[in-house]
């Protein structure tokens, strides 16, 4: 009622304002978005200063443009190894801006100012095949003065093929001999795939750890089994007593802090607020973002994608296999960042914004910090035969990708 104004936005942005009937906008150009699925959506306002809900729609870009108008991709660091096409896994920067670069076959190697070291930090023996190897990595909250990290990665030392959570202590550019300190011997495993392997540090100074349910299905859904599950510890490896499920769990699998997950390869905790999500991969029909939640159920293998189950908490995002290409095709969802660094970089839009990527399909897509579930395409890698493993948000406001053997760096 008494309408003096129409706010119009598309992705988070404000494009324009029409304060005369019947409040229009015409975008200069679709070229200046990535190819793919975009959101726009307008609001009115009154004389009085009142605003209306928005009002919103998806619409999808053609074309075969790459990054938004404005945006530059640059090769950061190369030369990593590239026996395996998913050859580096996951990475983390120093407080000092030194990245820190997994190799999946047990590699570990430093990045400084784009150059990567010729000696290796720290060289593990790891058992390698399918999806086994090193694959997580989280430094300590206390970095800058105890130099612990911590390493996620596959191994048999005691005969057993299993899963471990080390802590190492760094001395410069390389660990120190004989830090390691091992924390968590996860089960046993059998296939080589879905093992997960992120690891991160909650609000709450707890060390979650993700697992997959290696190719078991009931194993996510088992109370007697850390497949399948988002794992907390005590940053000594030791169990919270706290842990949403110690009444109905015993020994180590007291650990379990939410379960019926399939392959959840990467998760993030937004700084600002702690919200987590969880990236689980999955089976022939769907990929989820999820929202991490104490003693939550996400009901893999009884449900993938979304769900009206009660007993299951339904994806905050899903994506089918068979989208159309605009929208989101793919079939590996990776790659966990929340956008908030201390040096912005990208626009007051994007802050909050949650990044995630498809390994298959080649892309990275934004989440709207203020709207979750609303993803906009952001960046393409569509001639690119290695898939996209993971992101990092850099202190300086870049997007760093981690894609085959190489990092690309993302700036505005």
């Amino acid at each position: 009622v008494g309408v003096t104004l129409v706010e119009f936005q598309a992705d988070g942005a404000t494009i324009a304002t029409d304060a005369t009937a019947p409040y229009e906008v015409t975008l200069a150009s679709t070229a200046d978005y990535t190819t793919g699925a975009h959101t726009v959506r307008a609001r009115a306002r009154d004389a009085a200063g009142n605003e209306s809900d928005w009002s919103s729609a998806r619409v999808t870009f053609g074309g075969s443009v790459d990054l938004p108008s404005g945006f530059t991709l640059t090769t950061y660091a190369s030369g990593f190894d590239a026996t395996f096409p998913n050859a580096i896994t996951a990475a983390a920067f120093t407080p000092d801006g030194r990245l820190i670069v997994l190799e999946l076959a047990g590699r570990i190697l430093v990045v400084d100012g784009g150059t990567v070291l010729p000696t290796p930090f720290l060289t593990l023996d790891v058992v390698v095949g399918g999806e086994l190897g090193l694959t997580g990595i989280v430094l300590d909250p206390d970095f800058a003065t105890n130099g612990y990290l911590y390493l996620h990665y596959t191994t048999d030392d005691g005969g057993t093929r299993h899963t471990r959570v080390s802590r190492f202590t760094a001395n410069g550019n390389t660990a120190l001999p004989g830090s390691e300190v091992v924390l968590v011997e996860l089960d046993p495993i059998d296939a080589n795939f879905h093992v997960g392997g992120a690891l991160a540090f909650g609000p709450d100074g707890k060390l979650y750890v993700a697992v997959g349910d290696n190719a078991v299905p009931q194993n996510a859904q088992s109370l007697t089994s850390r497949h399948g599950k988002i794992l907390r510890y005590n940053p000594d490896g030791t169990l919270p007593s706290d842990n949403p499920l110690i009444a109905s769990t015993t020994g180590v699998y007291q650990a379990i802090w939410a379960l019926g997950l399939r392959n959840p390869y990467t998760i993030a905790f937004r700084p600002s607020d702690g919200r987590m999500h969880i990236n689980d991969v999955g089976q022939d029909t769907w990929e989820e973002v999820n929202l991490g939640r104490p003693g939550a159920n996400y009901g893999w293998p009884t449900t993938e994608g979304p769900t009206s189950n009660p007993a299951f908490d339904t994806p905050i995002l899903a994506y089918r296999h068979s989208d159309s290409p605009t929208l989101f095709e793919g079939a590996s969802v990776v790659g966990a960042a929340f956008y908030e660094p201390p040096s912005n970089l990208f626009g007051d839009e994007y802050v909050g914004d949650y990044f995630f990527a498809d390994f298959v399909a080649g892309w990275v897509y934004r989440m709207d910090g203020d709207e979750p579930g609303t993803a906009y395409a952001f960046a393409r890698f569509p001639a690119d035969p290695q898939g996209i493993t993971n992101l990092v948000v850099g202190d300086d406001g870049a997007l760093y990708v981690l894609v085959g053997s190489r990092v690309d760096r993302i700036a505005r």
